[in-house]
């Protein structure tokens, strides 16, 4: 047997000819749009200076960065295996090698979402050290890296999806020390 459905027909016109059920769907979607909520201000990296760093030696680079006011992000060790952890990845040009990446400890702070947990968190500015080591291979110049610091930004209320924050720093490199020891000066007693 089979069966046959019928679904009313709209006829009536909604104001720019849209049939009753467009504009009902166009005026739900508008009004569910509204009800998200914009996305936080990005998290920010202070210019960084050019590094001069010497052939087969380390070199600390800081990363100076800011969250905006009302907003923290997750530290880089979350007491959460649910939270996202902000996390730096570099790429580095041939024979300059990444040493340890320092992130600061994150502040313990409370939030009304989770008033009985503290959660480890970056607020204001924070610092991330990086450390490079031209290997003594590289030839002397100026070198681009970059990178992104991966992040998760939430306020008071709720966790936002995940950002990354593209970061660059210029290394120049020059030459080290000389391992190359002078001659012993010469006495200036005449010896006979």
């Amino acid at each position: 047997m089979r069966r046959t459905f019928l679904l009313p027909k709209l006829t009536k016109r909604a104001p720019g000819g849209l049939s009753l059920l467009t504009f009902a769907l166009l005026v739900s979607a508008i009004s569910a749009l509204a009800q998200v909520p914009p996305p936080p201000p990005p998290v920010a990296v202070a210019a960084i200076p050019l590094t001069t760093a010497q052939r087969g030696t380390q070199t600390i680079v800081n990363l100076n960065f800011r969250v905006p006011p009302g907003y923290h992000i997750n530290s880089n060790t979350p007491k959460s295996e649910f939270l996202i952890p902000t996390a730096l990845k570099m790429d580095l040009p041939t024979d300059i090698v990444l040493g340890k990446i320092d992130y600061p400890a994150g502040e313990e702070l409370t939030f009304p979402f989770s008033p009985d947990e503290k959660l480890s968190v970056y607020a204001g500015d924070f610092t991330v050290a990086l450390s490079v080591h031209p290997l003594e291979s590289v030839v002397p110049g100026k070198y681009l890296m970059r990178g992104v610091l991966r992040y998760q930004a939430c306020d008071n209320a709720a966790c936002y999806p995940p950002r990354t924050l593209p970061v660059s720093l210029e290394v120049k490199v020059v030459k080290g020390p000389s391992t190359h020891k002078a001659n012993p000066a010469q006495s200036p007693h005449v010896h006979n």
